[in-house]
């Protein structure tokens, strides 16, 4: 059913929705693994679809993680709604990713220790790319750890997100389509330790 919605919304919202099946297990596998879930963390994830990473993330991250699903599609926005009721740890915004640092201060947190997107980048017009790229690193944790954690079919972003002083990325074979994995990193690996509460620690 959930491969279906995604198929469907991809049909109306190609630019939206970007890729026509959810993501495969070795690129969810592949993607997760680029987080530390050791500790309480705050994660974003911009463009969740059907659910096919968070549920991973999920799995993995500690009992006291928060998760904020942005989701603009507001059919799949209210099938992740129905997916996670029960899950006091996850908020579902039917809202824009630039939003991210509004929603933040709505929910009274001061940073994000991790942003993961499937968004597609690279039909973004590149002032609201670059807009949107700050969002996130205003965002995310002052620390060497903190990450925004990308996977696209393309690894033009990493032309613009000139903000972060350090990246990483392999490439999915396994997916349809391959996909590039990126990992944005907040601060070189000497910078200062703040965990996502805004408070000193792991």
């Amino acid at each position: 059913m959930s491969a279906a919605l995604f198929f469907k919304r991809f049909l109306k919202r190609p630019m939206q929705v970007a890729s026509i099946v959810p993501s495969s297990k070795v690129l969810i596998d592949r993607v997760a693994g680029k987080f530390d879930f050791s500790v309480p963390r705050i994660i974003a994830e911009f463009g969740p679809g059907e659910g096919c990473h968070t549920r991973e993330i999920i799995r993995r991250m500690h009992p006291d993680s928060r998760l904020l699903l942005f989701e603009l599609d507001p059919e799949l926005a209210n099938h992740l709604r129905h997916c996670f009721r029960g899950d006091s740890r996850i908020s579902v915004l039917n809202t824009d990713a630039a939003n991210l640092p509004k929603e933040l201060a709505g929910l009274g947190i001061q940073y994000c220790d991790y942003v993961v997107s499937g968004i597609p980048f690279s039909t973004m017009e590149k002032g609201k790319k670059r807009t949107l790229l700050r969002c996130i690193h205003e965002s995310l944790a002052p620390n060497a750890q903190s990450a925004f954690i990308i996977y696209q079919v393309t690894n033009e972003l990493r032309g613009h997100a000139k903000l972060f002083p350090r990246v990483k990325s392999e490439y999915c074979l396994q997916n349809i389509p391959p996909m590039f994995v990126t990992v944005f990193y907040k601060q070189a690996l000497n910078g200062a330790s703040l965990n996502g509460n805004g408070k000193h620690g792991a």
